[in-house]
C-alpha cells in the first residue's frame, strides 16, 4: 500500500516551479557553475539559519538557534572543456567540511568525465539540498536517515544528457561507507550514516557503484531512478600477506554488502507542487557484523514521503511565491533484522510536517513549520516548531 501511494505520487509529482527549473531540469549550484561557460572564475553559495523549539505538554525544553550551514562554492574554468568545482561548508559555526571538489571534463556534448569528491546521485535532496529548493526548514528525514544526506565520496565516472530522448545519466565508481577502521560505525539508529567518509583520509578496500538516470521529457516533470551497490570498507586485513588478506576478506565480519535503490519524481504546474520519494536499502552479512561489532545494524532500511504545496500568489501579479505545504513521511532503520537481533520499533518513525515558505526571490526564502513525530513503539506524537532563513546565489 505504501509503495503504491509513493508510485502514484511520483507519477503525479509537482515540484518547485519557482526554484530553478530550466527546460524541465532542476539546477543546483554546482550544475549551474559547471554550465557557466562565460566566466573563468565563478562564485556561489548557500546558507541556512534555523530556530528549533521542541513542544511538550509535560516538559519544557530550550529552543536552539543555529547557523546550520554556511557554504561557499568556487569554480574555475581552465578552457571550454575543463572545469573544477569546489564547495566548502561550515556547519554549526565550528565544523568545516569539503562537500565537493571535482574536475569536470567535457569529452563530447553528451559525455563528461568527472573525478574527485562528488555527491552520490541518490534521491532528491542529496543533490538538490540548497534551502530555497526544498520546502520545510529541515530536510526530510527520509533523506537524512536512509539516503543519508549529505552523502559524498571520492571517485570517478561519467555524466551527461541525451536531450533527444530527455534522459540525464550519472555513473561513478567510488569508495564506500567505512564499517571498521579500529572502531565500528554502522548501527540500528543511524543505519549507514556514520559510515560516510566524506573525503577525509578515506580508504577503499573495494570500489562501489553509484548510478542514476533522470527523465525530463514532459514540461516541468523530472523522474529519477537511482542505484548504489557495493561493500563497506574495512582496514581489518591491512598489513597482511595477499594470501591471508584474501582469506580474511572472503569471511570478513567487519564488512557488509549494501544495495540501495531509489525512485523520485517532481513536477510543477499552475502553482501546485507535489514531490515523492521512496528509498530501499538491503544490507547483507549484518548478523556477522553485529556479532563482531556489538551493534544492532538492520538488514533492511526503507523510507518514503509524499509532499504537496501550493503557491497562493500564482494567479496574482506578485512576483514572489508564498507556499503552504504538508509532507507525510515514514522511515525505518530497522525494517528487517537478521539472526537473534530483535527489531527495535523505536526506529520506525512517522512524521508529518506542515508549514509555509515565502520565497521573496527564487534565491531567498523565509520558512516556518510544525513537525509531528512518533515511533511505532509509542503512539504519542511529539512536536517541534521550526523557523528558518535560506539563501543561495
Amino acid at each position: 500500500m505504501k509503495l503504491t501511494i509513493v508510485i502514484i505520487a511520483c507519477m503525479l509529482c509537482f515540484s518547485n516551479a519557482f526554484a530553478q527549473f530550466e527546460s524541465g531540469v532542476l539546477k543546483n549550484s554546482s550544475e549551474k557553475m559547471t554550465e557557466n561557460m562565460n566566466s573563468r572564475v565563478t562564485i556561489g553559495g548557500y546558507a541556512q539559519l534555523d530556530y528549533n523549539q521542541p513542544i511538550s505538554s509535560d516538559v519544557y525544553r530550550n529552543g536552539t538557534l543555529d547557523v546550520h550551514r554556511m557554504v561557499i562554492l568556487f569554480g574555475y574554468k581552465f578552457n571550454d572543456r575543463a572545469q573544477f568545482i569546489s564547495e566548502l561548508e561550515l556547519e554549526h559555526v565550528d565544523e568545516v567540511f569539503v562537500e565537493q571538489a571535482f574536475l569536470n571534463y567535457r569529452i563530447l556534448p553528451w559525455l563528461n568525465f568527472r573525478g574527485g569528491l562528488m555527491l552520490i546521485p541518490m534521491g532528491i535532496v542529496n543533490e538538490y539540498h540548497e534551502p530555497p529548493i526544498y520546502n520545510g526548514v529541515e530536510r526530510p528525514n527520509v533523506d537524512n536517515r536512509i539516503v543519508p544526506t549529505t552523502w559524498r565520496e571520492l571517485g570517478a565516472g561519467f555524466s551527461g544528457s541525451f536531450n533527444q530522448v530527455s534522459l540525464k545519466y550519472q555513473v561513478y565508481l567510488m569508495n564506500g561507507f567505512k564499517s571498521y577502521d579500529g572502531a565500528t560505525y554502522l548501527n540500528g539508529s543511524n543505519g549507514l550514516r556514520n559510515g560516510r567518509q566524506k573525503g577525509a583520509e578515506s580508504f577503499m578496500s573495494s570500489p562501489n557503484l553509484a548510478a542514476k538516470v533522470d527523465y525530463f521529457g514532459l514540461p516541468g516533470l523530472k523522474v529519477g531512478l537511482s542505484g548504489y551497490f557495493g561493500k563497506t570498507q574495512s582496514t581489518l586485513y591491512n598489513n597482511l600477506s595477499k594470501e591471508n588478506s584474501a582469506g580474511i576478506a572472503r569471511a570478513d565480519s567487519s564488512v557488509v554488502e549494501v544495495s540501495m535503490i531509489g525512485v523520485d519524481s517532481r513536477y510543477a504546474k499552475n502553482g501546485l507542487e507535489i514531490r515523492g520519494q521512496y528509498i530501499m536499502t538491503y544490507i547483507r552479512n549484518t548478523a556477522q557484523y553485529n556479532k563482531f561489532s556489538g551493534k544492532d545494524l538492520a538488514s533492511e532500511l526503507s523510507g518514503w514521503y509524499a509532499e504537496v504545496g501550493y503557491n497562493v500568489f500564482q494567479k496574482s501579479n506578485i512576483r514572489s511565491a508564498l507556499v503552504p505545504f504538508v509532507r507525510y513521511e515514514e522511515y525505518d532503520t530497522h525494517k528487517k533484522v537478521e539472526g537473534t537481533l530483535v527489531r527495535n520499533l523505536a526506529y520506525d518513525k512517522t512524521e508529518i510536517t506542515a508549514g509555509i515558505g515565502w520565497r521573496a526571490t527564487p534565491e531567498l526564502v523565509f520558512k516556518g513549520d510544525y513537525a509531528w513525530v512518533k515511533s511505532a513503539a509509542n503512539d504519542n506524537y511529539t512536536g517541534q516548531v521550526n523557523l528558518g532563513i535560506g539563501i543561495m546565489f
